[in-house]
C-alpha cells in the first residue's frame, strides 16, 4: 500500500474518531462505543439479521383511501398505520443506493450527532460510509453506531438536491408549520444509518404528527400509545440509556412478558423497503435499524391536529407561538379561532392560580398568626404560570434529530440566537397569554437520535445466548407484577386498534 494512501486511510480514522468523540464524550475511554457487545451474536434480544419478526399493525394501500378517509379512519382517532405504495414513482427509489449517493453527495457533510453544547456534529458523507462499514477497523462493532440524521439538507445548495427524489404523500400535505416563517422548527431529516442505529423511545416535539418512508433496508418499531405511564415504557433502569438497542435489550423482553399490562402491549411492525409508517401525535415509539437503511421522515402540523400542536407550542416555544399565529390567522381564520380560545382558556387558568394561591397564603398567614408572629403578610404569592415560566427558563434543552424524535424543535440557528437571548423567553411567555381571544364553535382537522447519558449497558433477555467473556455484565430487566400492574392503573387506557399477529420473513 502506497505511502499517500495509507495517509489517507489515517485521516478518515482521525475524522471519525474526531465525530465519535464530539458526539459521543462520555465513552471516550475504556472501548465505551463497544464494551458490551451488541454487535456479538445473541447479546441483543432482537438480532440485528433477523428470520422472523412481529407485525402487529394495520396496513392499507395509498390508493385505497381518499384524504377525508384518511383523516376519519387513522388521523383525527390518532391511529398509526403503514401505508403501502407511497414511493412506487419515486426517483429516490433508484437514487438513494449507497453508491450513488456517495458519487453524488461524497463530499457533503452531514449532521450525525450533537456535542455537549448542542452543536451540530457533522461528517464527510464519504466518511461516514467508511465509518458506518468499516468502523475505524475490521467492521462496525459500535454498539449503538453514529447515526445520519439531517434536517439541514433542504437548505443546502448541493444537498437539496435530494428534494428532487421524492414527494410528500398525499395524506400529509398540510403544512401549517410553514406560515413560522424564520422561527419554523426543524421539520424533515434525510435518515441512513446501519445495523443497531436508530432512535430511542420518544414522543415526536410539540404534539406533531410524523411520516417515515423507507428507501432501503429494514426496520424495527415499537409504538405505545400517548397514555403509556412515561416509567413503565422508558423507565429509569441503572445503566439504560436512550439509544434504540438498549432499550430493545432492556425494556422490550419485559413488553413479552405475562406480567406486562395487556392494554399497553406494544404495535410492532418490520418496515420493509417502500413502506410509509404514520405516528399521530403523542404516541411513543423507538425504532431499530436492522441493516444499513436509509430513509426520509417529516413532522407536521396540520388541520386536524392544530389544536393539539398549539398548546403544545404556546406553552414551549411562546415566541415561535406569537409571529405563526400572526401568519396564520390571515389565512386560516378559524384555526386561528381556536388559538385564541385556547389562548384564553390558560389566562383564565393563571389568573385563578394566582387567586387560588393568594387565599391559601393568606389562610395560612391567619392561622399560624393566632399562636406566633409572622412575616407571612410580605410574601408574594406566586401562580403556577410564574412557577412554570421560571423554570423553563433555566432548563437548557438539547436538540436532538429523531422524527424520531426529543427536543427537535431546536434548530442550530435556534441554540445560537438562545444563547444570547435568554432574557426575553419570559417576557415572550407572558405575552403570549395576551393574544386576544374569541370563542367559536369549530372543527378539528393535522428524527433520531436521541440525546441523555449513553453508557450502554445490555440487559439480555431469557431467550438470549449470552454474551461473550469481554463483555460487561448487564443488569437484569427483570420488574416485578406488581410493580408493572400498580403503574398500569393510574391511567384509563383508551382502546386502539390492532390485526392479528403475523410472523414476517425477511427476504435476504
Amino acid at each position: 500500500m502506497s505511502e499517500k494512501r495509507v495517509e489517507l486511510e489515517e485521516k478518515v480514522k482521525r475524522r471519525i474518531r474526531r465525530a465519535k468523540n464530539r458526539g459521543r464524550s462520555e465513552l471516550k475511554q475504556d472501548g465505551g462505543w463497544t464494551k458490551y457487545g451488541y454487535a456479538q451474536p445473541g447479546v441483543l434480544s432482537l438480532a440485528p439479521e433477523p428470520t422472523i419478526a412481529k407485525d402487529t399493525i394495520e396496513r392499507v394501500h395509498v390508493d385505497s383511501l381518499s384524504e377525508a378517509e384518511f383523516i376519519e379512519r387513522y388521523e383525527r382517532p390518532g391511529v398509526p398505520v403503514v401505508i403501502t405504495g407511497c414511493a412506487d414513482d419515486w426517483p429516490a427509489t433508484k437514487n438513494w443506493t449507497e453508491e450513488k449517493l456517495l458519487r453524488k453527495f461524497g463530499g457533503q457533510r452531514f449532521k450525525c450527532g450533537e456535542d455537549d453544547e448542542g452543536y451540530p456534529v457533522k461528517l464527510r458523507f464519504r466518511y461516514y460510509v467508511q465509518y458506518m462499514n468499516h468502523g475505524t477497523g475490521r467492521g462496525n462493532r459500535d454498539d449503538s453506531p453514529m447515526y445520519v440524521f439531517d434536517s439541514s439538507f433542504g437548505k443546502h445548495r448541493k444537498k437539496k438536491q435530494l428534494l428532487d427524489d421524492y414527494t410528500v404523500p398525499k395524506f400529509f400535505r398540510d403544512d401549517l408549520f410553514k406560515h413560522a416563517g424564520s422561527q419554523r422548527p426543524p421539520f424533515r431529516w434525510f435518515v441512513m444509518g446501519p445495523k443497531r442505529s436508530g432512535t430511542g423511545i420518544h414522543i415526536d416535539p410539540l404534539s406533531t404528527s410524523a411520516w417515515n418512508t423507507l428507501i432501503q433496508g429494514h426496520k424495527r418499531w415499537c409504538l405505545f400509545p400517548p397514555h403509556a405511564p412515561r416509567e413503565l415504557v422508558k423507565p429509569a433502569i441503572s445503566g439504560m440509556d436512550s439509544e434504540a438497542a438498549c432499550w430493545f435489550s432492556s425494556v422490550y423482553p419485559r413488553t413479552q412478558s405475562p406480567n406486562w399490562p395487556a392494554e399497553l402491549r406494544p404495535l410492532e411492525l418490520l418496515q420493509r423497503p417502500g413502506e410509509t409508517v404514520f405516528v399521530p401525535g403523542g404516541w411513543w415509539h423507538v425504532v431499530l435499524n436492522l441493516d444499513t437503511t436509509i430513509a426520509i421522515t417529516q413532522n407536521f402540523a396540520s388541520c386536524t391536529n392544530f389544536e393539539a400542536v398549539w398548546r403544545k407550542t404556546v406553552k414551549g416555544r411562546p415566541k415561535l407561538s406569537g409571529r405563526w399565529l400572526n401568519n396564520i390567522r390571515q389565512s386560516y381564520p378559524e384555526l386561528a379561532a381556536i388559538a385564541d380560545a385556547v389562548n384564553a382558556e390558560r389566562a383564565q387558568k393563571a389568573s385563578e392560580g394566582t387567586l387560588s394561591s393568594a387565599s391559601t397564603t393568606s389562610s395560612s398567614s391567619d392561622s399560624s398568626s393566632s399562636s406566633s408572629e409572622s412575616d407571612d403578610d410580605d410574601r408574594k404569592p406566586v401562580s403556577d404560570s410564574m412557577r412554570s415560566r421560571s423554570s423553563s427558563n433555566k432548563s437548557k434543552k438539547r436538540g436532538a434529530g429523531c422524527g424520531c424524535g426529543t427536543s427537535e424543535e431546536d434548530s442550530d440557528s435556534d441554540r445560537e440566537s438562545r444563547r444570547t437571548k435568554q432574557a426575553s423567553s419570559a417576557s415572550c411567555s407572558a405575552s403570549s397569554l395576551s393574544l386576544s381571544s374569541s370563542s367559536s364553535s369549530h372543527r378539528g382537522g393535522g428524527g433520531g437520535g436521541g440525546g441523555g447519558a449513553r453508557d450502554i449497558r445490555p440487559l439480555t433477555s431469557s431467550s438470549s445466548s449470552g454474551t461473550s467473556s469481554g463483555a460487561s455484565t448487564p443488569p437484569s430487566s427483570a420488574s416485578s407484577s406488581d410493580e408493572i400492574h400498580s403503574k398500569s392503573r393510574r391511567h384509563s387506557p383508551p382502546s386502539y386498534s390492532t390485526v392479528a399477529p403475523m410472523r414476517m420473513s425477511i427476504d435476504g
